[in-house]
């Protein structure tokens, strides 16, 4: 018999060598390898936008001239995120929902910790809070679609609507792939399928998530923030 043969488990598999030791596993490489590519998806999306945004000219009804301004008079009361409701009285759950979003990083991160210290139970706890919460994030966002729509904000409407719906969009498809992940990696974990030994699909999904929450905060500093401390 051979030393190989000391390394075969109760089970006929080779003993694994712990998370980390070897380096990375295939699906914390190939999740970092989209994430990279996703980089450059959002990269070219805000590069959209700033481009719309600086050659945006509305006209003013008093001195009959063209001005720059964004975002567009129109809509411009729809983007305070610090108030819990609108001029108009809707309700506004732009900042909560992104508050939501940012505990679920930390939740995500605090279910890693746990199992990397095999602390199964502390592991599934938090991410099906993180699920919880990201499901919780999405319902806020089509919420904010509906009231949006009520105040002649769309896709069609002006190339602020365009832009707008485009990235928030988009990043609510990737809230949504993320919590599908979320929920194959919850549904494994509850199997007994992730061990301090075993669990680069747990890394994978906490690195995925985490890009979508930086995401996010862009979004937010870009859409809701910036619009309304830069000069007209």
């Amino acid at each position: 018999m051979t030393s190989d043969a000391a390394a075969i488990t109760a089970h006929g598999e080779t003993d694994a060598v712990p998370h980390g030791v070897a380096g990375l596993g295939n699906p914390v490489l190939g999740m970092l390898l989209f994430i990279t590519s996703e980089v450059m998806f959002f990269a070219g999306l805000f590069a959209a936008y700033f481009s719309i945004r600086a050659g945006y000219q509305e006209l003013n009804k008093t001195t009959g001239q063209l001005q720059h301004v964004w975002p567009p008079t129109a809509f411009a009361h729809l983007l305070n995120p610090f108030t819990l409701f609108t001029e108009t009285g809707a309700l506004n759950l732009i900042l909560p929902a992104t508050v939501i979003l940012v505990i679920s990083s930390f939740t995500c991160q605090m279910g890693v910790w746990a199992i990397r210290r095999d602390d199964r139970a502390g592991f599934l706890r938090n991410f099906a809070v993180t699920l919880i919460l990201g499901i919780t994030f999405l319902l806020m966002q089509a919420f904010d679609y509906t009231v949006l729509a009520k105040e002649g904000l769309s896709l069609g409407a002006t190339t602020f609507g365009t832009t707008y719906f485009t990235l928030t969009g988009f990043h609510g498809a990737h809230v949504f792939g993320g919590a599908l992940m979320l929920g194959v990696v919850v549904y494994r974990g509850m199997a007994g399928q992730f061990s301090a030994r075993h669990h680069d699909m747990v890394e994978a999904t906490s690195l995925y998530w985490h890009f979508v929450d930086v995401v996010w905060i862009l979004l937010f500093l870009t859409l809701y923030v910036l619009p309304g401390i830069s000069p007209s």
